[in-house]
């Protein structure tokens, strides 16, 4: 094979290994902005932007199936290790980051019920955790893209701090409904938005870890705190 050919096949392999980063990296910034957008539109109360939020999650299933696609087309190119890991992570994040879209459309979703009843005070504490799970996407995000092993261990470590935010309104919620029955099915669907929400950081934490095993291979991951005890959590 020419030199000439052998570049040009080199060539044109790194510029799908770009391509399906910047999708993948698109992909996961469209999934912030859903979940940015559903927060508000909880704390504005706003229906008809909320279902433009659940419209706009196939926008970014459509975006998973060209990841997959592009992961493919790749894979049947022979490629290194490196290059196997890569195509490896690059599926396993765009899943998470689907998943991110979906449970920020469910966010939107459970608003609308929300809104039938009258305002409750626990939206701020909902929306305190969401932000935080926003940037626990946005920051893993940059780690995928610059190969950060750092970030994503901070990343990482952080989920706990959303676990104890999520655990302290579970409670708050349950013992709000223990006091006034009538908040019962607000809270209900408050306690499920929250839900969806500390998982959106579990799957932050998933695509860290990615972000792991692209850079360090097989090496074993630093231990982590997990401090989610909503499961055996009661009232008091």
């Amino acid at each position: 094979m020419s030199t000439q050919m052998h570049d040009h096949i080199v060539k044109s392999y790194d510029d799908e290994q770009r391509r399906l980063l910047n999708e993948t990296l698109r992909m996961g910034e469209m999934a912030a902005s859903q979940l940015e957008a559903a927060l508000d539109v909880v704390q504005r109360r706003d229906d008809r932007a909320a279902e433009r939020i659940i419209a706009n999650d196939e926008a970014i299933d459509a975006l998973e199936q060209e990841v997959s696609h592009d992961v493919m087309k790749l894979a049947l190119r022979g490629p290194m290790a490196r290059d196997l890991r890569e195509i490896l992570a690059a599926i396993r994040i765009a899943s998470d980051i689907e998943r991110i879209g979906d449970y920020a459309a469910n966010v939107a979703k459970r608003s609308t019920a929300l809104n039938l009843s009258p305002p409750l005070p626990h939206v701020s504490g909902l929306h305190a955790i969401g932000t935080l799970a926003v940037q626990q996407v946005r920051d893993v995000l940059v780690a995928y893209r610059d190969n950060n092993v750092e970030l994503a261990q901070r990343v990482r470590a952080r989920d706990a701090d959303l676990d104890v935010a999520y655990t302290a309104l579970f409670r708050e919620l349950l013992t709000y409904m223990m006091e006034d029955a009538r908040s019962i099915t607000p809270c209900t669907h408050l306690l499920f938005m929250a839900k969806n929400i500390e998982r959106i950081g579990d799957h932050a934490t998933n695509i860290a870890e990615n972000v792991w095993f692209l850079v360090r291979g097989e090496e074993a991951l630093p231990p982590r705190e997990k401090r989610d005890d909503s499961s055996t959590t009661a009232a008091p």
